[in-house]
C-alpha cells in the first residue's frame, strides 16, 4: 500500500497491530479520524493513554479496575462466598450482563496451554487458593470456554482446590466444545450458570 505521508502510514502501521484489524480497516479509521475536530480526536487519544497509564488490577480478583479493589468485591450486596473463576475481564463483563449471578468473580488471566508456553504459575490460581483459605466461601463456579485449554484448567483447578470443604461446580455446557464464553448469548450463558452443575458429573 503506497501512502503519500509518512504520518498517515505510521498511524496505519500503529493501528493495524490491533486484533482483528488489517491494512485497509487501519487506513478507514485513520481517515475518519483525520476528519473530525481536533478537540474530538485530542478526547479519543487522552482516553486511550490514561486507559494505559492509570488503569488498575483488582487486588482481589484481579478484575481490570479505576481502583485497588473493584466494585464488584467492594459491593455488600454481592453474596462473597460465592465465586466465578474466569479467564478475562471480558467474561466478566459477559456474565453480568445476563444479570443472572450475584456472587463475585476469579479472573485467572488466561488458560493454561501447554502448546502456547502458558502453565499454572503463569495464572492467577495461588491467589485463588489463598482467597478460599481466608475467606468464608461455600461454592466455587468454574465458567471458562469450552475448550481444550478451559478443559485443562478446570481439571488442574479442581485438584488443587478439592482440599477444600466447598462445592466445586461448573456451568451447564448449553455451550457447544469450542465456544467462547463472550460470543455465546446473553440468555443461553444466563441458564448456563443457573443450571451450573457439579464438577465432577460433568466427568460422567
Amino acid at each position: 500500500m503506497n501512502f503519500s505521508s509518512k504520518l498517515l502510514e505510521e498511524a496505519v502501521a500503529e493501528f493495524a497491530k490491533l486484533p482483528g484489524v488489517g491494512q485497509k480497516t487501519a487506513l478507514r479509521l485513520v481517515l475518519h479520524l483525520l476528519n473530525r475536530d481536533v478537540e474530538e480526536v485530542q478526547k479519543f487519544s487522552t482516553a486511550v493513554s490514561r486507559l494505559r497509564n492509570e488503569i488498575q488490577f483488582c487486588q482481589t480478583c484481579h478484575n481490570i479496575s479505576d481502583t485497588a479493589t473493584c466494585e464488584i468485591c467492594a459491593s455488600p450486596r454481592r453474596d462473597h462466598s460465592l465465586i466465578c473463576v474466569v479467564e478475562d475481564t471480558r467474561d466478566v463483563m459477559a456474565i453480568e450482563n445476563t444479570n443472572q449471578y450475584n456472587g463475585v468473580y476469579h479472573v485467572l488471566g488466561g488458560l493454561i496451554s501447554p502448546m502456547d508456553g502458558i502453565g499454572p504459575a503463569d495464572l492467577q490460581v495461588d491467589s485463588l487458593v489463598e482467597r478460599l483459605k481466608e475467606n468464608n466461601v461455600k461454592e466455587i463456579i468454574f465458567a471458562l470456554s469450552a475448550t481444550m485449554e478451559g478443559d485443562t484448567t478446570i481439571f488442574y483447578l479442581h485438584k488443587r482446590l478439592k482440599q477444600f470443604n466447598i462445592n466445586i461446580s461448573t456451568i451447564a455446557r448449553g455451550i457447544a466444545f469450542g465456544g467462547e464464553l463472550e460470543y455465546v448469548d446473553e440468555i443461553t450463558l444466563g441458564r448456563s450458570i443457573v443450571t451450573r452443575i457439579p464438577y465432577e458429573n460433568s466427568l460422567s
